[in-house]
């Protein structure tokens, strides 16, 4: 029998406790998070993040990721400084498997996150 999970109330999720960011460039800039599920192959993981203002890079060469962003306003940018996006409240944000690049949070910001990291074919 499948178990099916329901996850209520994002917005209100409760996170572990705040922590220096370590890829950030920005002095003090903290985040927290909440892993929801975690596949029993451990290839998909669920969870909820929030992230102070600030500026810092990301690396998703080894697992994609999608973001529905919940509160907060951000910039997205290629790491070869191409194609910034700029995303807030209902917006689903892809970073495919293999992308790099840097993110600008302008507003204390809260995203559902489910991070792919399926072997490749």
């Amino acid at each position: 029998m499948i178990d099916l999970k329901v996850f209520a109330d994002l917005a209100n999720q409760a996170l572990g406790s705040f922590a220096d960011k370590p890829t950030s460039l920005t002095a003090g800039q903290q985040e927290a998070s909440s892993v929801l599920w975690t596949s029993a192959d451990g290839h998909t993981t669920i969870g909820v993040w929030e992230c102070m203002p600030g500026h810092f890079t990301a690396d998703r060469t080894k697992a994609g990721e999608y973001c529905h962003i919940l509160s907060g306003r951000a910039s997205v940018t290629n790491g070869d400084g191409s194609g910034t996006r700029d995303i807030g409240p209902g917006d689903l944000l892809v970073l495919p498997q293999g992308w790099t690049g840097e993110w600008v949070i302008h507003e204390h910001i809260r995203k559902l996150f489910v991070i792919d990291a399926s072997p490749a074919a």
